[in-house]
This record gives C-alpha cells, sequence and structure tokens, in this order.
C-alpha cells in the first residue's frame, strides 16, 4: 500500500505487550519508539536468572547447550559467544528478493515486544539497540525464502539478528544498501556481541507473519468500504435497486454483523440517487442478479473474517513468544508457542475471504460491459462500439487477478515440510501464508479499482442523470485523475492512477462523510 511517511505519535514498549495501532505506527509511519523504564528493570532482573544458569554446571537448553536437534551437547563457557554468533549467521539463510522495509520494521518492532515482556531474558542493551535501529531507520535485508513459520520466523529474524550484530545487510532511512558499521557509526549504535540465551531470544517468533496480519488487515478495513462503495456504484449504473439493502432484512433476518454492516453501507451509499430513483416506478426487472443483490452477503462474511482474525492478532500481540522461556519464577524452560498455526490458519482463511471479493466484484463488472445484461449501455462502455474497444481489456486485466488471488486462496498452513533432522517435523508455513495474503490484498485493490474506473464511465453514460451524493464523491475523486468517457486511450495509465487512488486513500477520503455511523 501507498502510505504516507511522515513521523506518528511516539510508541513506548512496556511490559504488557503492543497495539496493532503501535506496529502501523512503527511500520508505516517511522514513529519514534520509547523504552518504559519498568522494562529495563524488568530485564535486569531476568538476565541475573540466566546468568546464574549459565554458571551452574547443569546444562540448560539454550544458555548452554546447542539448539534444534543439537540441543544434547553442553557447550563449555568458552564457546558460548561462538555459539551464539554461529547460530545467527548460520539461520540467516534467507533468499530471493528482499522484502518490503515496512514488513521488516513490524517484525524487528514485534520482536523487540517480545524482548521488553521480560520472558526472553535478554539484557537490557540487546532491547536498546534493536530500539535503535528502528529509530535510525536502519532496515535489514530480509529475502523472501527461508521461514516454515515453525520455530518462529528463524531466517528473517536471524538476518536482523545479524545487522543487530554489525553484520549482514542493511539500508538507511532512505532505503540505500550501505555498510552496517557505517549505518551503525552514524546512529551512535555498538553492535551487539551476543550472550548466552540472546541468539534464540531474538529468532524465535512469529513476528514476520503477524506483521503482515496486522498491516493486511488495516488495508482490509480500508477495502471492505471501498468494496461496498465499487457494489454501490456497479449497482447505481446498471439500475438495479437500493432496497434489498434496507437494514430490516439483514440483522432482523440473518444476524451476521458484517453482513449488516456491508448493507447499511451500500444503502447509504445509494441515497439521494437521481439515477436509483428514475426507475423507482414501472421497472419491469422483479430481482438484480446475485452479484448486485448479494454483495452484502459475501463483503459481510469477509468482514467477520477479519473479526477473527483480528481477535487471533490480539492475542499474539499480547503474547511473548520464545523458546525457552524464562517464566515470572526466574524457572526458563522448553515450550512450542513459535509455533504459527494459531496466525496460519486466519493468513489462509482471510486469503479466501480476499479471493471470493475479488471474484464479486469481476462479475459485477462483467455485466456493464455486456449490451445483453447492461441495461441499454454500450458495448464495452465504447465511445464507438467496433472502432472503439472501450473497456474489453481492462475486464481482461481484472479477472486476470481474480483468477491469480484463486490460486493464492490454496492455503499454505495445511501444507508441512519436515525439518532440523526431523526434530521440527510439522511446520505452520505461516510466512508463506502471510506473503501469499499480502500479494492477494494488493491484488484486490486492484481489481475495486478497474471496477471503479468501469462503474465511473457507465455512470458518466447515464447521464443527464446523476449519482447519489456518496457514489458522486468517489467519482468526483476518480475524475480528479481520470477523464471521463471518450475514444479510446491509452488504459494502463488510467488503471493505475485508479490504484493509486485507492491506495493513498484518497477514496476512503472521500466516502468518510458518507459511512453510516
Amino acid at each position: 500500500m501507498i502510505m504516507p511517511t511522515q513521523l506518528a505519535t511516539e510508541v513506548t514498549l512496556s511490559l504488557s505487550g503492543a497495539t496493532a495501532e503501535d506496529v502501523i505506527a512503527v511500520a508505516r509511519h517511522n514513529a519514534p519508539i520509547s523504552i518504559d523504564p519498568a522494562v529495563l528493570t524488568e530485564l535486569a532482573a531476568v538476565r541475573a536468572h540466566i546468568d546464574a544458569l549459565a554458571s551452574a554446571e547443569t546444562p540448560v537448553y539454550g544458555i548452554s547447550t546447542g539448539f534444534g536437534a543439537l540441543a544434547t551437547r553442553h557447550i563449555a563457557p568458552e564457546d558460548r559467544a561462538k555459539l551464539q554468533r554461529s547460530l545467527i549467521r548460520s539461520h540467516a539463510a534467507g533468499m530471493g528478493e528482499p522484502v518490503e522495509r515496512e514488513v521488516v520494521r513490524a517484525l524487528m518492532f514485534l520482536r523487540a515486544k517480545t524482548l521488553a515482556s521480560g520472558r526472553a531474558g535478554v539484557r537490557p542493551v540487546v532491547l536498546e539497540t534493536m530500539v535503535g535501529m528502528l529509530n535510525a531507520g536502519i532496515t535489514p535485508v530480509v529475502r523472501e525464502y527461508g521461514s516454515l513459520g515453525c520455530s518462529g520466523d528463524l531466517a528473517p529474524l536471524s538476518h536482523c539478528a545479524l545487522v543487530l550484530m554489525g553484520e549482514g545487510e542493511a539500508t538507511d532511512a532512505a532505503g540505500n544498501i550501505r555498510p552496517v558499521p557505517e549505518l551503525f557509526a552514524e546512529a551512535g549504535l555498538t553492535p551487539i556481541e551476543l550472550a548466552e540465551k540472546e541468539g534464540l531470544a531474538l529468532v524465535n517468533g512469529t513476528d514476520g507473519m503477524l506483521g503482515q496480519l496486522v498491516m493486511a488487515l488495516a488495508d482490509l478495513d480500508e477495502l471492505l468500504d471501498i468494496a461496498d462503495a465499487t457494489a454501490a456504484m456497479s449497482v447505481e449504473a446498471q439500475l438495479g435497486t437500493d432496497q434489498v439493502f434496507r437494514s430490516e432484512l439483514h440483522e432482523p433476518l440473518r444476524p451476521h454483523p458484517g453482513q449488516g454492516r456491508s448493507a447499511q453501507n451500500m444503502f447509504a451509499f445509494l441515497a439521494g440517487s437521481p439515477i436509483v430513483a428514475s426507475h423507482r416506478e414501472g421497472d419491469g426487472r422483479v430481482q438484480d442478479a446475485y452479484s448486485l443483490r448479494c454483495s452484502p452477503q459475501v463483503a459481510g462474511a469477509a468482514r467477520d473474517t477479519i473479526t477473527h482474525a483480528r481477535l487471533v492478532a490480539t492475542r499474539e500481540l499480547a503474547a511473548a513468544i520464545d523458546n525457552p522461556v524464562v517464566l515470572p519464577s526466574g524457572e526458563v524452560t522448553s515450550n512450542g508457542n513459535f509455533h504459527g498455526a494459531p496466525v496460519a490458519y486466519v493468513l489462509d482463511f482471510l486469503a479466501i475471504a480476499v479471493a471470493d471479493l475479488g471474484s464479486i466484484a469481476e462479475r459485477r463488472t462483467d455485466r456493464m460491459l455486456d449490451p445483453a445484461r447492461s441495461r441499454d449501455l454500450p458495448a464495452f462502455l465504447a465511445d464507438d462500439p467496433g472502432v472503439d474497444s472501450g473497456m474489453m481489456i481492462a475486464q481482461y486485466t481484472q479477472a486476470g487477478l481474480v483468477a491469480e488471488n484463486k490460486r493464492l486462496a490454496v492455503p499454505a498452513s495445511v501444507d508441512s515440510i519436515p525439518s532440523s533432522a526431523m526434530q521440527e517435523d510439522h511446520v505452520s508455513l505461516g510466512w508463506h501464508a502471510a506473503r501469499k495474503l499480502r500479494t492477494a490484498v494488493a491484488n484486490l485493490r486492484r481489481i475495486l479499482a478497474v471496477e471503479m474506473l468501469i462503474a465511473g464511465r457507465a455512470l458518466d453514460l447515464r447521464a443527464p442523470l446523476k449519482p447519489g451524493p456518496a457514489t458522486g464523491a468517489v467519482l468526483e475523486v476518480l475524475r480528479s485523475k481520470v477523464a471521463g468517457p471518450g475514444q479510446d486511450r491509452f488504459l494502463s495509465a488510467e488503471l493505475e492512477a485508479a490504484y493509486d487512488l485507492l491506495a493513498d486513500g484518497s477514496v476512503h477520503k472521500a466516502l468518510e462523510a458518507h459511512l453510516p455511523a
């Protein structure tokens, strides 16, 4: 999503976790981060337990042993710093293109959130340095492939930890790759020499998949309102009825909150429309097609899916995920909380909803281009059908995006590839679920941009009748960047302009005054 880069309000790391708003502020708006003094006090106290265990003769996993399938080896004190370095260097094994800056900032902030809980057992300086990196805009280069979502997002987090050590690849605040020691020197930071337990604490978490879930939810909150608006534009353009969106036909009869909200939106968006009023009497059509009439049912189901996903995200944001974990009693014990199944499931569930939302939008679009179904609109909304092709290939593009989203809806979380000599014999693939959802959400924005562009042209072709205040406001924003009907012209640039108006928030801002309370 195209997002502004202004500095947001300061975010404070406390002992009690973080909010979705905190993640968005840091990842997308470069919010400065401070650390509650109580966090540093707690970290110092917990670290004392780790230091005591490290000096004891009895081996403790993650402190004085190897890792994973190599956990049976007791590591001598003089080799433990090397052990931490080796863990991070070997696990920073990602490949492929670098992932987006906001994704890396989200996963770093979420790892810092867990470090701040006191349950990971790191020294205060580790947290302070990670926060310093974020505040300085130093962003590790994290590669696309490497996480199986089992012991957390190991490779992505290891690439971040490697930079914390003064190694690896990173970009400055302007996005330029530069030597890490140079970036640290400019920011007044000193690379960390990791002590016992700290390597594992930096890489054992669901932070990458969770950060991408939080950002997808923020995007979808806007896109669901926009989907209701483009659906209303299509209903209006095709001389459909607004009566099926009356509130008494929804929650009183079928109490799904999301459906009720989408119907309420669509009814409000069509209120006061001269086009709708023009055929309220004497219209011989009994019912609109499902893609028009059932828009609230589909968009509403997506809204309810988002509600469930947000509940999971909220719980995960309150979690302190590490292995081993330091309990309040001082006990250090292994657990399986790093497994990404809870997050992976909802990432996949959202991809299904996103695919279906795009699918119904494409069906509405196609109806506007077919003179047999569009109620007297010209074929393909062309200026001179036959000479001009109008919106024909725009629908092809939209259909291609819909087809890709259907493929992306195939769940990753039902798959599993055993790793680490069968120690990690069931993995969540949550990172993969997150990456494909991120693509699907961007595709949905493009699909809705196509519907908005085509519905906007159809509304113009209904002149002298005018659209209602809400749909008219969307059309006005569109016309600020894209011209109205006319002879065929270079269409790709207009489609991209429509996409940008959705991505930069312009369209949603125009809708806000028309959204029901």
